[in-house]
């Protein structure tokens, strides 16, 4: 009877739950497997909201941005308006067009360059404002490169779960 209560103390722990104590060897536990996959979320959606936070602007360039906005709408919208005009009253609409065939060329070309300044300007303004954003992304990679690091650690501990510093030492001797 002695051996028989000596092997399963072997086999199964002294006294102690036949599960935590032997099945724990080979299956994870659940609860502490949650715990660290829930830090893992949670320090994954904490850098993403610092990654994605936009910095907060003031009303008036909210304001102006949005002014900004108009005009290319405007002459959406102005261009299917004129081809409105045209089916519903081609009277009224010829002599608008009469009106414009009067206006000189170098009024046509000085119209032209400030269109073409206007959205060139807004386009470089646009470029500017993607390489400053792009400026700060880059400047945002080491702290990036640090919460990489927490998470893969993170998952570490996750796949080792119960750590050993016996077997770690007996590990690194061998």
């Amino acid at each position: 009877m002695g051996v028989i209560d000596g092997l399963a103390a072997i086999l199964f722990g002294n006294g102690g739950n036949v599960i935590k104590d032997t099945a724990g060897i080979f299956m994870e536990n659940t609860e502490a497997g949650a715990v660290r996959e829930a830090e893992r979320h949670a320090a994954a959606l904490k850098q993403f909201g610092q990654e994605f936070a936009l910095p907060r602007r003031g009303l008036f360039d909210r304001i102006v941005d949005g002014l900004n906005r108009l005009p290319r709408p405007a002459l959406a919208i102005g261009t299917l308006g004129l081809f409105t005009a045209a089916m519903v009253d081609p009277i009224w609409f010829a002599a608008r067009m009469q009106g414009i065939a009067l206006v000189p060329e170098p009024l046509w070309w000085l119209m032209g360059a400030v269109v073409s300044f206007y959205f060139g300007a807004r386009q470089q303004l646009k470029g500017q404002e993607f390489q400053r954003s792009l400026a700060e992304t880059m400047l945002r990679t080491g702290t990036v490169m640090r919460n990489l690091g927490a998470l893969e650690a993170l998952e570490a501990g996750a796949a080792r779960s119960d750590a050993n510093p016996a077997l770690d030492d007996w590990r690194a001797d061998g």
